[in-house]
């Protein structure tokens, strides 16, 4: 089987390997517009501008043109948009103007699009409507307690497909459940790609919570509260809530909220430092998707209505309206009631 990856920032690059080391050489290509980009992973034999360190399959095919990137896959092949969630309509749409038959589609974003509140398979729907010109195509959102690093150098991890398509579930096992990657296969979209929106928002919940050295009982009560926020949207949004107990839900949580890698884990820090959020953004040089997408999760909210403080109170420091420490305060004064 054929693997295209659209995308050569670090998560794209590090599914790209795990792809390649288990494929045939040449089966699998990795997509970027930016051909200097390309030309400079060609030379040194790594992505150091997003994965430095990390020597790439020398089977890897590049390519710079989105055109070829596409024609080379067929009805039994896998298509994997792997640019973040403000790339993933536009990608998308330039990929089914351009298709000629059926794909395998998946995305490795992770949010909601700003101002529609859409949930990424949502985005990928309205565009099919629009550009697919009467082709079925297949489509599956992968996810799960990844960080692009750990991948790149080849340590244990397990994520989730979400799709509504078994066989499509069994192409995407084909391509990555190899080595120390496991791939698991769920039907519930909704769950799968929530889970995946609101644990970033929570885990600049918990960076700041650690940034203002409120201690570990702190960090405990946020991550299963906002668990439960989680859990209540799934299933307001028409999701399983039983989703949230697995990979894509807790176990992305935990990973977010307490490993050093996590860019939203380090925006929570930053914040609770007093570091304007421009500045946190402009130092990270990476997207982080929390800070993007909480005001859409908390409009969403509000449509459905469920009740989410934690997620609320989020989106009122990324926005400016309070600070850190004001959050804490209007957090800590609500009225007491049922754990529900």
């Amino acid at each position: 089987m054929k693997v295209t990856l659209l995308g050569a920032g670090s998560w794209g690059t590090a599914m790209a390997a795990q792809a390649a080391r288990h494929l045939p050489p040449g089966d699998v290509c990795l997509w970027s517009r930016n051909a200097q980009q390309l030309e400079e992973i060609k030379q040194s034999g790594e992505n150091r501008g997003y994965l430095p360190g990390i020597t790439l399959p020398s089977g890897l095919e590049l390519e710079p043109h989105l055109e070829r990137a596409i024609a080379r896959l067929s009805q039994n092949d896998l298509l994997v948009v792997a640019t973040p969630m403000s790339g993933l309509s536009e990608t998308v749409a330039q990929v089914l103007r351009i298709a000629k038959q059926p794909l395998n589609i998946i995305w490795l974003c992770k949010g909601l699009e700003p101002g529609t509140a859409l949930l990424p398979h949502q985005v990928v729907e309205r565009e099919d409507l629009e550009h697919s010109h009467g082709l079925r195509h297949a489509y599956g959102a992968l996810s799960g307690p990844s960080f692009a690093q750990e991948v790149g150098n080849e340590m244990p991890c397990a994520l989730t497909i979400a799709s509504k398509s078994n066989a499509l579930c069994d192409i995407v096992q084909m391509a990555f459940h190899h080595g120390n990657m496991r791939v698991y296969a769920s039907d519930d979209l909704i769950g799968v790609e929530l889970g995946g929106a609101v644990k970033n928002i929570l885990a600049i919940a918990a960076g700041i919570g650690d940034g203002l050295n409120l201690g570990l009982n702190a960090r405990a009560a946020v991550l299963t509260r906002g668990l439960s926020e989680m859990m209540r949207l799934v299933k307001a949004a028409g999701g399983r809530p039983e989703t949230c107990m697995g990979l894509t839900g807790v176990g992305d949580l935990i990973l977010t909220a307490t490993g050093d890698l996590s860019r939203n884990r380090r925006v929570g820090l930053a914040l609770a430092a007093g570091t304007p959020l421009p500045e946190i953004l402009n130092n990270l040089g990476h997207v982080a998707e929390g800070v993007l997408c909480a005001s859409a999760v908390a409009d969403l909210a509000n449509r459905l209505s469920v009740e989410m403080p934690i997620t609320m109170m989020m989106g009122a420091v990324l926005s400016g309206k309070l600070s850190a420490q004001e959050a804490l305060k209007k957090l800590m004064s609500r009225d007491p009631k049922l754990e529900v």
